[in-house]
C-alpha cells in the first residue's frame, strides 16, 4: 500500500511524502482494523492496535515501511495527545469540588512516586518507574505514550514503553470488570462509585465502560473525574522533561526537546475552557485525536516483536501491579475520609 503524491507538488514534499507514505498508511490500515474489530466484537482498541501491529513486526524490519512507521509512532502521536487538550474545560475541574481535586492530584503525585520506589526495588531505575508510575496515574497508554516522548532514549526504550502499554490497558480492563462491583460491596453509592472508578482505573474508555454499568450519576461523575486526571497529563510531562533535561548518553550529555506538544494540549485546554471552537469542530477534532493515538499505538506495535517482550521479565509486571494497587488503596482510604 502506498501513498502517492499529485505530480505537481514540490520535489521535496513529494519525496518526503513518499518516504513515509507506505509505514503510514500501514499502521493506518492497523488502526482501523483494530477499531472495528473493538467496535463490532468488543476489547480495548488500544491492545488490540498494538497486537495486531507485532503481528506485523516484520513490515518494519526492512523495505519501504520503517520511515514511516516511526514518523506515526513520534510525530502522530504528538499530534494526538495535543488534541486531547480539546476534551477538558476548566469548568469540569470545578464542578469536582476542592476535596475531590485534591485526591486526584494526591493519588497522581503518590502514585508515580510509588512507580520510582518499586522500580528501584527490582533494579529497574526511575526512568521505567516514572513511565509506569505516570501510565498507572494518569490516563494508561496515552500517559505511557506521552511521557516516553520526553525521557531519555535507551536501547530498551521502546520494548518499556509497549510492555507499558499493555500492562496498563490489561490491568485497566481487569479494573473495569472488577471495580464497579467491589466498590458496590464496599457500600459506597452511586456518586462515590463515579469518583472511585475514575480515580483508579487507567483508561478513559474503561471508566466510561464502568462508571455508566452502575448508573448515569456514577457514569457522569467518573468520565469528569477521569477527565481532570488527564488535564494534569500536562504538568507531569513538564516535570518529567525537566527532572530528566541532562542525560547522559554514550557519555555525552544532551538537553531533551521542549514538549512543544504540551504546550498546546495547554493551549487548547484554555481554548475548549472559553468555548471558542465550535462544536462542529470540536467533535471531529477529538475523533482525530483518538485515531492519531490508535495509529501511534499501532506504529509502536509495528516495531515491537514478541521476543522484545518476552525480554522485560518478572520484575516490571510487580511494578505494574504494585502502582495499580498503591493508587487503589489510597483513593478508597480519601473517598471514606472524605465521606466521614
Amino acid at each position: 500500500m502506498t501513498l502517492s503524491p499529485p505530480a505537481g507538488w514540490p520535489d521535496r514534499l513529494r519525496d518526503e511524502l513518499g518516504r513515509i507514505g507506505p509505514g503510514f498508511a500501514v499502521a493506518l490500515t492497523v488502526a482501523a482494523a483494530a477499531s472495528f474489530v473493538s467496535e463490532t466484537y468488543g476489547g480495548p482498541v488500544m491492545l488490540l492496535a498494538l497486537l495486531l501491529g507485532m503481528a506485523l513486526n516484520f513490515l518494519s524490519e526492512a523495505g519501504r515501511c520503517p520511515a514511516g512507521i516511526q514518523f506515526t509512532s513520534k510525530r502522530v502521536l504528538r499530534i494526538g495527545i495535543a488534541l486531547l487538550g480539546l476534551r477538558i474545560a476548566a469548568s469540569d475541574v470545578v464542578a469536582l469540588g476542592l476535596q475531590t481535586v485534591e485526591l486526584v492530584v494526591a493519588g497522581v503525585v503518590l502514585t508515580i512516586l510509588s512507580g520510582v520506589a518499586l522500580a528501584r526495588f527490582v533494579g529497574r531505575g526511575a526512568r521505567f518507574g516514572t513511565l509506569i508510575g505516570g501510565a498507572t496515574a494518569i490516563c494508561g497508554a496515552s500517559a505511557a505514550l506521552a511521557i516516553a516522548s520526553v525521557l531519555p532514549r535507551r536501547p530498551e526504550s521502546d520494548r518499556e514503553t509497549i510492555f507499558v502499554v499493555v500492562a496498563v490497558t490489561t490491568l485497566s480492563t481487569i479494573a473495569m470488570v472488577i471495580y464497579p462491583a467491589l466498590f458496590h460491596a464496599l457500600g459506597f453509592d452511586r456518586y462515590q462509585i463515579g469518583i472511585l472508578v475514575g480515580a483508579t482505573i487507567h483508561d478513559v474508555a474503561q471508566v466510561v465502560g464502568a462508571g455508566y454499568a452502575v448508573s448515569d450519576l456514577t457514569g457522569d461523575t467518573g468520565t469528569v473525574v477521569k477527565l481532570f486526571r488527564v488535564a494534569l497529563l500536562l504538568p507531569v510531562v513538564f516535570i518529567v522533561s525537566m527532572l530528566f533535561a541532562r542525560s547522559r548518553t554514550g557519555g555525552e550529555t544532551r538537553q531533551l526537546p521542549i514538549p512543544v506538544f504540551a504546550i498546546v494540549f495547554a493551549a487548547l485546554v484554555v481554548v475548549n475552557s472559553f468555548g471558542i471552537v465550535p462544536e462542529a469542530i470540536r467533535e471531529p477534532l477529538v475523533g482525530l485525536s483518538r485515531w492519531c493515538l490508535i495509529a501511534a499505538v499501532a506504529a509502536i506495535g509495528l516495531s515491537t516483536s514478541l521476543k522484545e517482550i518476552a525480554k522485560v521479565g518478572f520484575p516490571p509486571v510487580f511494578v505494574a501491579v504494585g502502582t495499580t494497587i498503591v493508587l487503589l488503596v489510597f483513593t478508597l482510604a480519601a473517598v471514606v475520609m472524605i465521606a466521614h
